[in-house]
């Protein structure tokens, strides 16, 4: 006797239910609903609450913190010009770590039930439905988590008084990252790069999921050999 498959209610809160999917969630989470309006997650208002983030509080909350850092370093004894350095040497990173995170982490093949759910948490809802704008930012509250493996990573080749430095020039790239993202889905740029970005992140959505890793440049793809041809789509309306 063959099962029948699980058919996900669009209409109820969707994260306990996608799980239910089992193996067939890989392909029902990369084929993309292209609404503005986002899903509810959880019956739960609280819950809800918190999957919601506006792409300004990003830039509001971070900023201060990576004013901090940069601080930090300074009245710890260096210049202005060898904090600039770090500042650089922080996006670089932050560069290769999100290449990373979105290739091997946010692009996982899952299967199971609760490795399905938090896939989907992760990254798969923003698969599904690209286009909603409260859901495309990271939560602060999960960012906030993150920052602590992200420091202790930057203290592996940094000294006590570049650490502060190195990691607020990770976290102003994590800054540009996610405010860059939020663009490339819902602002119309006319000119390079940002046009060019555009297509290049709007192929990854809706015609090359596998490849096209980079957010804020290519630079990675180009290393690792994830670049997808120059055949280009337009989902954006």
């Amino acid at each position: 006797m063959v099962a029948q498959a699980f058919t996900v209610d669009l209409d109820k809160p969707l994260v306990f239910q996608v799980g239910h999917l089992e193996e067939q969630y890989q392909d029902w989470v990369h084929q993309p609903i292209v609404s503005k309006e986002g899903p509810r997650f959880f019956a739960n208002d609280v819950l809800e609450f918190l999957t919601r983030t506006k792409w300004w509080a990003v830039p509001l909350i971070w900023l201060p913190v990576v004013c901090w850092c940069l601080n930090t370093s300074i009245q710890m004894g260096h210049t202005v010009p060898e904090v600039a350095l770090m500042v650089v040497a922080g996006i670089f990173i932050w560069t290769l770590v999100e290449y990373v995170l979105h290739r091997y982490l946010f692009h996982i093949d899952t299967k199971s039930y609760w490795t399905n759910t938090a896939h989907y948490l992760l990254h798969g809802c923003h698969h599904k439905h690209p286009m909603d704008g409260l859901r495309l930012v990271f939560p602060p509250t999960a960012a906030a988590i993150l920052c602590y493996p992200f420091w202790n990573f930057v203290k592996l080749f940094t000294t006590t008084t570049t650490t502060p430095g190195v990691f607020g020039g990770g976290l102003l790239g994590y800054v540009i990252y996610d405010c860059t993202h939020y663009y490339l889905h819902h602002a119309h740029p006319s000119f390079d790069p940002a046009k060019y970005l555009k297509k290049y992140h709007l192929n990854h959505h809706f015609r090359i999921q596998n490849k096209g890793f980079g957010i804020t440049s290519t630079l990675w793809d180009h290393v690792f050999g994830t670049l997808p041809s120059t055949k280009t789509v337009d989902k954006s309306s």
